[in-house]
């Protein structure tokens, strides 16, 4: 006869490996939460997108494809679109993020960016003035990643089809030879960094919409990370895995890995850097800074004894003065993201099901 504890045991194991599967999509129409990156999105994506076109670098679910053109050369290429509003926000537009984002999925996955496509989807009505602007953005924010935007696209729908503007934009870079990264590369000891602040993008966008009375001096942080990529990789060659923590922020990138490895990702409060401002804000609206999004930061995983190397550089670069180590993988509790709270205790940090914040790129 079982006892007690046993009976518990079991009922934590079913729970724990209920909460370890992929979602199923479940769901007859499109809702926000599709969007969101939280499990609706990785739901949509599984078993609409990757069952359609599947094959062995998408089912990496990445945010860029490496691609092999002979037995040396090798491209990283990456597709995204921006649809955030308001248009404009402290610290950015969306001009800056069409270019940002796409440049910043190229560099963590390696690759030194390069070329650009940028497609628009523009509203009549639209004030060509305002057009003008946003285009500059691009312009600026392309220089200063030190990328070329060749080729693109463009389309006028109707009054009220598409909240203004949105934009999409590929972009392509150059993998140098023998540099690899990936989830498969993570093994329990190695340590988790961040290059900088947590939320700044997700709450600058919130606030910016005016929906609350809620005043606060807070930035997006939308920049390129190419820079601070290649400071890192030369700092600690054998970095093992990168990711930009936009949708769903820190919190959903570790659970994809947690997921992806089988590994645990065990993180430490006390070590999260995130500005006052962005945790005040956070805590009036009950939102956990981590999964607010970022559009300037990155998340990566780096052998033990290349962490305080890689810190350093990163800490040295131009906006990475507020780069920490968060935390570590560990071989247990399998495919779990934890975080050690202030007070000593711990506590699970799963993948939501939508976002607090939509619309934020």
């Amino acid at each position: 006869m079982s006892t007690s504890a046993e009976r518990e045991d079991r009922v934590l194991e079913r729970i724990e490996a209920f909460r370890r599967r992929r979602p199923r999509l479940r769901d007859t129409v499109i809702s926000l939460s599709h969007g969101a990156g939280g499990k609706a999105s990785a739901a949509l994506v599984d078993s609409v997108f990757v069952d359609a076109f599947r094959n062995t670098e998408l089912e990496q679910l990445g945010d860029a494809a490496t691609v092999r053109l002979d037995a040396a050369e090798r491209l990283s290429f990456s597709t995204d679109s921006f649809v955030v509003k308001p248009l404009s926000f402290l610290g950015g537009s969306i001009g800056h993020l069409a270019v940002h984002g796409t440049v910043n999925d190229l560099a963590v996955s390696g690759a030194r960016p390069r070329w650009l496509s940028a497609a628009f989807v523009i509203e009549e009505g639209f004030e060509i003035a305002r057009l003008r602007e946003i285009v500059a953005d691009m312009a600026a924010a392309a220089t200063r990643s030190g990328v070329e935007i060749v080729t693109g696209d463009t389309k006028v729908v109707g009054r009220g089809a598409a909240d203004g503007l949105y934009i999409s934009t590929a972009g392509v870079g150059l993998v140098p030879a023998g540099r690899r990264l990936g989830p498969d590369l993570v093994r329990p000891g190695d340590r988790v960094l961040i290059s900088g602040t947590l939320g700044d993008h997700g709450m600058a966008v919130l606030l910016a919409r005016g929906d609350l009375a809620i005043e606060a001096d807070i930035a997006s942080d939308t920049a390129p990370v190419h820079e601070m990529v290649a400071a890192l990789l030369a700092a600690a060659p054998s970095t093992r895995w990168m990711r930009d923590p936009t949708r769903g922020g820190v919190g959903t990138v570790c659970n994809e890995l947690a997921q992806t490895t089988g590994l645990a990702v065990v993180l430490d409060e006390a070590a999260l850097p995130i500005r006052p401002t962005v945790t005040g804000a956070c805590d009036m609206l009950g939102i956990d800074p981590l999964y607010v999004a970022n559009e300037g930061k990155f998340v990566a995983v780096v052998a033990p004894d290349e962490a305080d190397a890689a810190l350093a550089a990163l800490r040295a670069c131009p906006g990475g003065g507020d780069a920490a180590e968060i935390g570590e993988i560990l071989a247990e509790p399998e495919g779990v993201v934890a975080l050690r709270t202030a007070f000593g205790g711990s506590r699970i940090v799963d993948m939501l099901v939508g976002d607090p914040l939509p619309r934020i790129c």
